[in-house]
């Protein structure tokens, strides 16, 4: 597949319901052994691929320049109990579009939006498993919805009836820390699926 739009078609409308997850990878093969196979238009003017055939691959796989970049990774859904599990431990419910999100045909578990940013989501049992590790009692009704793959977190304030998405550092001293990401998570999980999600690190 020769753009990122047809490999996550495929990612997310083959390979997550065939087995649950779908990664897009992006890598470099050297010109002078493409040039050896024509590119195939199988469908729309994006839809392009080249077919290398299986007993070929090694060689394929010998002309790759570089590395090899997880682009993303997209999971299947998430069944009611463990956002009933989650729900429990938490006191309190989920917003209705964090569910819909996490149980739609599929979703981003993590990887690059095109503004560059890299968003790190989490499963609700996650959230109960980090937010025990955490230990954090400064941030009362804290809930860890996923974050940049390092030390910031995005965040639900389970206490406020809007629950807008917000970025915590954990070691920070409390709630009044905490940036505003997205009015609310359907505002987030828009910008997340359009890929123009990016961190905002300043109040």
């Amino acid at each position: 597949m020769l753009n990122r739009w047809y490999a996550t078609k495929i990612a997310r409308e083959w390979n997550v319901p065939a087995g649950g997850v779908g990664y897009v990878t992006r890598f470099d093969v050297q010109r002078s052994y493409l040039d050896r196979y024509d590119v195939h238009q199988v469908g729309g003017r994006d839809v392009l691929e080249y077919w290398i055939p299986a007993e070929e691959l090694d060689a394929f796989n010998d002309h790759i320049v570089g590395a090899i970049v997880e682009e993303a990774d997209y999971r299947g859904p998430v069944d009611d109990q463990e956002f009933t599990d989650a729900e429990v431990a938490l006191g309190r419910a989920l917003p209705a579009a964090w569910r819909s999100y996490l149980q739609g045909g599929s979703w981003l578990r993590r990887g690059w939006m095109t503004t560059g940013a890299y968003v790190w989501l989490n499963t609700p049992r996650q959230t109960i498993e980090l937010g025990d590790v955490s230990g954090d009692d400064t941030h009362p009704g804290i809930a860890i919805i996923g974050g940049d793959g390092a030390r910031e977190q995005l965040v639900l304030d389970l206490r406020s009836e809007t629950m807008p998405v917000l970025l915590v550092d954990l070691t920070s001293g409390g709630w009044d820390s905490a940036i505003r990401q997205a009015d609310d998570v359907s505002e987030f999980v828009s910008r997340v699926e359009a890929g123009t999600f990016e961190f905002t690190f300043a109040g």
